[in-house]
């Protein structure tokens, strides 16, 4: 049976294998995997996405973004799929986005929404009173949803680096905004006097900008440095070299594609006790957990005694993006089939 599956991102973040966010890089993914396997993939995404079939390109509004831009976003990807849908058979609609349910078509189609983000930063009768199916990614996040249909953990690429020296540096990757905490990390890299690199994207809302300027930049120094973005060879190069990564995000995070990375580079992760978190890292084996922030300085001097091949194997047998993919194609078949 073969399937046409339009796939709607956020309309603010690029699509593309080398995306910065885990919800972009998930959809690339899952995009890729369905024109591998014959499929007929559209992805609505905004301009500068990258896609392996075909690609629906919408308007990135100007910055700074606020809330009328995310609506005239929105408007966009509405549009974009009353059009797709007025001209081609789709057997089924796949949501990434925070904003699904202000871009949900009323259609016949039958829809399903993964949940990248945490089930509180979602409009509540999003989650309660859609007629979508909801997808958790890890079994974390589907203990408090018990409305989901399924439950995919995600995975990623175990292509890692090896053709690179370890070095003593601490690395932080991630979106650069005050929920996942890049700031912190700073401080607890100078009270544990190792040296520290931040790489990450500043998205085009005020709020982020201002933290970048007024709360990260300030406390940069010759040893603490912010690199900008990276992409996936950059990201790799870095997770291979570096002494560990340290996640010291505040949110509860539903996943963690980029713990999932180190691990599959042989890196232990020293992170915070947050959401999902532990069941991606295992406390002494692949990395150290802490309820607190002032007990990650001296995580990150005891992350030594975790091993690097053990971080390896682990990442093979539980992160790889192949399962992750099998699960999302038989979910697809799945209600195509009821819906025909």
């Amino acid at each position: 049976m073969t399937l046409h599956v339009l796939s709607i991102a956020w309309p603010l973040a690029p699509v593309s294998r080398d995306a910065v966010g885990g919800a972009e890089q998930i959809l690339a993914t899952l995009d890729a995997a369905l024109v591998e396997a014959g499929h007929r993939s559209t992805v609505i995404a905004c301009e500068g996405s990258r896609v392996a079939g075909g690609l629906i390109a919408t308007k990135l509004p100007p910055p700074p973004w606020d809330d009328a831009a995310l609506a005239e976003a929105q408007a966009g990807v509405r549009h974009a799929i009353r059009r797709l849908l007025a001209r081609a058979p789709v057997d089924l609609i796949h949501l990434h986005g925070l904003d699904f349910a202000s871009v949900l078509p009323a259609c016949e189609v039958p829809c399903l929404v993964t949940l990248h983000l945490p089930p509180a930063w979602y409009p509540h009768n999003a989650l309660t009173s859609t007629r979508a199916h909801l997808v958790a990614v890890s079994h974390t996040q589907r203990r408090a949803l018990p409305q989901a249909f399924a439950t995919v953990p995600n995975g990623v690429s175990l292509a890692a680096r090896r053709d690179v020296r370890r070095r003593d540096f601490v690395l932080w990757l991630g979106r650069i905004c005050e929920e996942k905490a890049p700031h912190r990390a700073i401080d607890i890299a100078k009270r544990a006097g190792l040296p520290l690199l931040l790489a990450g994207q500043v998205h085009d809302f005020a709020a982020h900008r201002s933290f970048f300027t007024d709360q990260l930049l300030p406390r940069l120094d010759a040893r603490r440095r912010y690199l900008g973005p990276a992409g996936v060879t950059t990201k790799r190069r870095l997770l291979a070299a570096a002494r560990c990564l340290l996640i010291t995000s505040e949110a509860e995070e539903t996943s963690s594609l980029v713990a999932m990375e180190a691990l599959a580079a042989g890196t232990p992760v020293v992170a915070l006790r947050r959401g999902a978190l532990p069941e991606i890292v295992q406390h002494g084996r692949t990395g150290l957990v802490a309820d607190r922030l002032d007990e990650l300085v001296e995580a990150l001097h005891r992350i030594e005694t975790i091993d690097g091949d053990t971080c390896r194997a682990e990442a093979r047998a539980r992160f790889g993006a192949d399962r992750m993919v099998r699960d999302y194609l038989g979910l697809y078949a799945q209600l195509a089939r009821v819906h025909a």
